[in-house]
């Protein structure tokens, strides 16, 4: 390896390149991919400014640190009402010479403050950038941030059931032979092209609204369904959604919106009508949904952040997500 140098690159230049990164990555998050990021710093970003800070060998680009920066802070690109996690994307591997170099760059530019949030325990950054601190001149200090439960998945149905608990187990079962008895057709159906997608969002909006006030309000944030809009379409069509619909008749009674990267599912949102409640069917297309990702060979269910209930009904493990705070005199 020869002399890395760190630039601060315009996105259209450096995306291709990102996105081979990310194939590099044994747990990518979809919220760390340049599709995801273009759109939310199109709706998002406002006056603040942009710093996609790349780490090259030679040619060769080694990371990538999409930070927004307002004066002598700096945050990942993102925010953790609606990105889950957070993180830069690197080579894997070559984790201490990325940040090293990117924090002597950032110390030499004034920066005081890297609030990063939105990092999961198992990323290398949490270890690699806390022993890097110091040499720059930063103190590092790691706070719990949220939780945020996870399904690992085994090859068959069967399987997965004999992994939850006697009681979950009986009540799923039980729910299931309910929504038998529901009658007329019910179906579970799975859109993951773009056109279809956009047509089915309103679908999706109609139920978070009525399935709860908090998600009613998450919505009605300024450009929140404008950013829905386009981040649904766009992520279609790089081929990571996969977006599922439990529907009586055809009509939708309930909705679960996924990304699909890395042989993950990310559970993103969803909402269901309480018309309905009888039969379950929030938990229901959330079950059906795990049982569409077995057979079509997907390794976990990420339920991302928050600890409700149905998580750990449906084998939910908690993962620790961290704020890590660095700091300069």
């Amino acid at each position: 390896m020869g002399e890395l140098t760190v630039h601060n690159e315009e996105f259209d230049r450096v995306s291709a390149e990102w996105e081979g990164l990310i194939t590099q990555m044994p747990d990518p998050i979809p919220f760390a991919t340049p599709t995801w990021q273009r759109v939310w710093l199109k709706h998002f970003l406002g006056e603040r400014s942009l710093r996609l800070l790349t780490i090259r060998d030679g040619e060769r680009l080694i990371g990538i640190a999409p930070l927004i920066s307002e004066g002598d802070r700096a945050e990942f690109v993102g925010n953790y009402s609606i990105c889950d996690y957070m993180d830069v994307v690197v080579t894997p591997g070559f984790e201490p010479q990325f940040f090293a170099s990117l924090l002597e760059h950032l110390a030499e530019r004034g920066a005081k403050t890297l609030d990063l949030r939105g990092l999961r325990l198992e990323t290398p950054t949490l270890a690699a950038i806390t022993a890097a601190a110091p040499a720059a001149g930063f103190t590092a200090v790691r706070e719990d941030e949220a939780l945020s439960p996870k399904v690992c998945l085994p090859d068959t149905w069967d399987e997965y059931l004999s992994t939850l608990s006697k009681k979950d187990r009986h009540e799923l079962r039980r729910k299931l032979r309910r929504l038998d008895t529901a009658g007329g057709d019910v179906a579970l159906k799975v859109v993951t092209e773009s056109v279809e997608a956009a047509t089915e969002l309103d679908t999706l909006f109609h139920l978070m609204r009525i399935s709860s006030h908090h998600k009613e309000e998450f919505l009605d944030r300024p450009g929140m369904e404008a950013f829905f809009r386009e981040m649904t379409a766009t992520m279609a069509a790089e081929g990571m959604l996969r977006f599922y619909f439990l529907t009586f008749d055809g009509v939708a009674v309930a909705s679960v919106l996924n990304f699909d990267l890395g042989g993950q599912l990310y559970m993103y949102n969803s909402g269901y009508d309480p018309a309905y409640s009888h039969y379950a069917v929030g938990l229901m297309s959330k079950t059906l949904l795990i049982k569409d990702a077995i057979e079509n060979g997907r390794r976990c269910v990420d339920f991302l952040r928050g600890d409700e209930a149905y998580k750990y009904d449906l084998g939910g493990k908690d993962q620790q997500v961290y704020r890590l705070v660095l700091t300069k005199d």
